[in-house]
């Protein structure tokens, strides 16, 4: 589905991705995790085309998206949220959801001077569409409401609903539960599991390690802008690479003394 193929990417002489690599298969759910500064962000802003690499290869579905523009990577399925929403402050929650959906025939003169019938149809479609996530994601009571007045964890939501506006074959979440409250992470979590159940492919930013055990299959460890583990979920607290990144050296040198005086006794 998804190929980040050996990517570096500098800024000002400092590489926030040296040679980084990860595969996605159709219907997983896969995490990214990785200390702060990792290039986690960085990875997701390549892969989306928001940010081109220095080297290396993206491809999306067979094919070379290397160098392409975002709303061209969308195209062929690829979707994606940020880790802060920046959601225009005064449009409504139901004009956001359609702003969130493919280009319609309603935008360009030529169609909807001539084919008004059609566009028409389209934008009642849209609003059927945007009414069904809405109520999905617990949102529908809020669609007149201003986006801006949303709390953190809502615009989260209706950013998430946004970019199924767009019936991504891919999404990819840069920190989704970031300011989020713990009712909204299990309602969220329950979303993703659903949208993989439908075939919808996730890769998901995430520093909520219990969060990344519940909805992911596998999870790529990223720290100084290298892959350091490829695993399931629950083998990363014994994987030695993965424990220095966070622990640091002594950390990890720690826990490992510790897990063996236990395994001993």
């Amino acid at each position: 589905m998804l190929v980040v193929d050996a990517i570096k990417k500098h800024y000002a002489g400092v590489a926030a991705l040296d040679g980084a690599s990860i595969e996605v298969e159709p219907g997983e759910s896969v995490g990214l995790v990785g200390p702060n500064g990792s290039g986690k962000s960085t990875l997701l802003n390549v892969a989306s085309g928001f940010e081109q690499p220095d080297e290396g290869k993206v491809r999306l579905l067979g094919n070379d998206v290397t160098g392409k523009e975002p709303w061209d990577v969308a195209k062929l399925g690829l979707v994606r949220t940020f880790q802060h929403a920046h959601l225009p402050t005064k449009m409504s929650v139901m004009d956001l959801m359609l702003v969130g959906g493919q280009l319609a025939r309603g935008e360009t003169i030529r169609h909807s001077l001539f084919s008004w019938s059609r566009v028409r149809d389209e934008e009642a479609a849209a609003t059927d569409k945007a009414w069904s996530i809405l109520d999905r994601i617990k949102l529908d009571k809020l669609a007149s409401h201003p986006g801006g007045n949303l709390s953190g964890g809502q615009q989260k939501l209706l950013s998430l609903g946004m970019a199924l506006m767009g019936d991504p074959k891919i999404l990819l979440l840069d920190e989704p539960t970031a300011g989020v409250n713990p009712s909204l992470r299990v309602q969220l979590a329950e979303h993703l599991r659903t949208l993989q159940a439908e075939g919808v492919t996730v890769l998901t930013v995430e520093h909520d390690m219990r969060f990344i055990s519940d909805v992911c299959d596998r999870v790529y460890v990223l720290d100084r802008g290298r892959m350091i583990a490829s695993c399931a979920p629950s083998e990363l607290s014994d994987h030695p690479e993965v424990l220095e990144a966070y622990l640091g050296r002594s950390g990890s040198k720690a826990v490992a003394s510790s897990a063996a005086k236990k395994e001993n006794s």
